[in-house]
């Protein structure tokens, strides 16, 4: 007999929990007042670096100009409650022009009691490095990153309340160094913020794909297709110059690694002449939602663009892989997720994109972040695909969430297959001074949600707990089938509370004895179990 563990998280938030905290300094925010200590600042200062992931037209200036304890700050009206909501972000920029001295460009989020006569006396602090001279977003997660409490006595930051101030602090305390950083897009919103959501998203940990790269010589066929075919009879799109070829000089194995080469040679196929080959593979692989992880060094050369994205399964593209016998549908109709784009005129920027029919072309659905070495050291690029958004990270470090307020045809296709695409093409601007290049991609590795048997979901889908967020009494209702089930309710650190037996198909628990906080209940059956999470309050 196969047992199963399924566990269905239904969170329902309680309205301090929903609180956001923001700033673009174009006037849109809840941030009133904004204040400083021992420097100078500027909240509707004209953005004088419109570039990489920030061209907004108005951000915050900071200007240390040698205060021991330089810091803005802002209050709010009611406390953080940092057991729903844990995460803070900015972007930052930093000129290396507009420091002096020897310290480490950082900056700090502190988070105070601004009643207290001596706010930082409580304080809990997070300190991020801060790279020079491009737009970052920074964020500050007090339930996962290091964090340092000034009262070492103090409780950790997410069982706090006390907290209603946040402080920002560029290159440390006590110290008379200058700085001057520019500050914009805060945001404290722990369910978007980083690109994550609620604990109710499923967790992209089973791997159900993959290609390490291994081996020598020719890429794995039954893996991957090389599409050479020329869409428009003569020419690629977007005006490129390349062919795309089936040869291992344009794709192959070496040292656990795939090279994808793009070349300057006089090249025939199809009957047409070209200076320049290339090539482009597509996955013999298609999913709906999940995690997809590629580690790879990207090229250089003015007029290079590499590309690792997903086209949707069902798109009409002359030679495609898939489309011969899925392809009902037309791009940008059949969606296009661009995991990653790199353009060798903007070396040290790379950036993620959506194309639907809502916005495709020049699409204003995308962000990216200056990534210095993106052609020298491996990194690693990922999508993280939801119902309901798609959340794109190098390294780690979130810079672009597509999450459309209204979800249909036009701006929403991805609730169905897509596969894999990797390829460089060639611009027309291409430098007479290129010679080739290539993608190196050490491994491309994509991550679904670990399954459950139908019986566990059909369980799961009899069994329905309200009211939830509840005060006193919870009514549990299932289907016929499940009678007799035992229910145990755990607190989060795995502590058994008390146990049930659910006899009847709706039943009223009286809970009104539990303290205030998170729960799981618990229901196990013979070959199957499930867990749903209440907040009592």
């Amino acid at each position: 007999m196969n047992y199963y563990f399924f566990i269905l998280l239904f969170i329902s938030i309680i309205s301090t929990a929903q609180q956001t905290v923001e700033d673009d300094f174009e006037g849109n925010g809840t941030i009133s007042t904004w204040a400083g200590d021992d420097c100078e600042f500027d909240a509707s200062f004209s953005n004088p670096y419109k570039t990489g992931i920030n061209t907004s037209d108005t951000v915050l200036k900071y200007s240390d100009t040698g205060g021991t304890y330089a810091n803005v700050f802002f209050n709010t009206a009611s406390n953080f409650d940092l057991s729903n909501n844990r995460t803070f972000s900015i972007k930052i920029y930093v000129s290396s022009s507009d420091i002096s001295g020897s310290q480490t460009n950082q900056i700090s989020l502190k988070l105070q009691d601004g009643s207290l006569g001596a706010p930082w006396s409580t304080q809990s602090e997070i300190i991020k490095t801060v790279n020079l001279d491009q737009w970052q977003t920074i964020t500050f997660d007090f339930a996962n990153d290091s964090y340092i409490n000034l009262d070492s006595n103090s409780p950790i930051p997410i069982n706090r309340t006390d907290f209603n101030r946040v402080l920002l602090q560029i290159n440390g305390e006590n110290n008379s160094d200058t700085v001057v950083a520019y500050i914009d897009d805060f945001l404290y919103d722990g369910t978007i913020n980083d690109g994550s959501g609620s604990g109710s998203d499923p967790v992209f940990d089973n791997l159900v794909w993959s290609d390490e790269f291994n081996g020598s010589g020719a890429i794995d066929s039954g893996k991957w297709h090389h599409q050479t075919q020329l869409p428009n009879g003569w020419s690629w799109y977007n005006g490129e110059i390349q062919h795309y070829t089936d040869r291992t000089v344009n794709s192959y194995l070496s040292d656990g690694d795939m090279h994808l080469v793009a070349k300057k040679e006089t090249f025939t196929d199809q009957g047409v002449t070209k200076e320049y080959t290339s090539a482009r593979l597509n996955s013999k692989f298609a999913f709906t939602y999940g995690k997809v992880e590629v580690r790879a060094i990207l090229p250089t050369g003015v007029g290079t663009w590499p590309a690792i994205w997903m086209l949707g399964k069902n798109i009409t593209e002359t030679g495609g892989y898939w489309a011969a016998q899925y392809g009902t549908t037309s791009w940008p109709a059949c969606g296009e997720v661009d995991i990653v784009e790199h353009w060798g005129n903007n070396q040290n920027f790379v950036k993620s994109s959506i194309h639907t029919p809502s916005s495709y072309g020049g699409t204003v659905n995308g962000g990216g972040q200056n990534i210095p070495n993106a052609s020298s050291e491996y990194h690693v690029y990922s999508l993280e695909w939801y119902e309901d958004r798609m959340v794109f990270k190098v390294d780690g470090v979130h810079h672009y969430t597509y999450n459309p307020d209204v979800r249909n045809s036009s701006t929403w296709p991805f609730d169905s297959d897509q596969y894999l695409l990797l390829n460089t093409a060639i611009e027309p601007s291409i430098s007479s001074s290129f010679t080739e290049s290539d993608i190196i991609v050490d491994y491309i590795r994509v991550y679904q949600e670990s399954t459950a048997s139908l019986n566990d979901i059909d369980n799961i889908t009899k069994v329905k707990i309200y009211p939830n967020p509840v005060k006193d009494k919870i009514t549990i209702q299932i289907q016929p089938s499940l009678f007799g089930v035992k229910g145990t309710v755990y607190s989060l650190l795995g502590e058994k509370i008390i146990s049930f037996v659910q006899n009847s198909s709706k039943k009223e628990h009286d809970f009104s004895e539990l303290k205030k906080g998170i729960y799981f209940i618990k229901f196990a059956s013979e070959n199957s179990s499930s867990a749903y999470k209440i907040i009592k309050i």
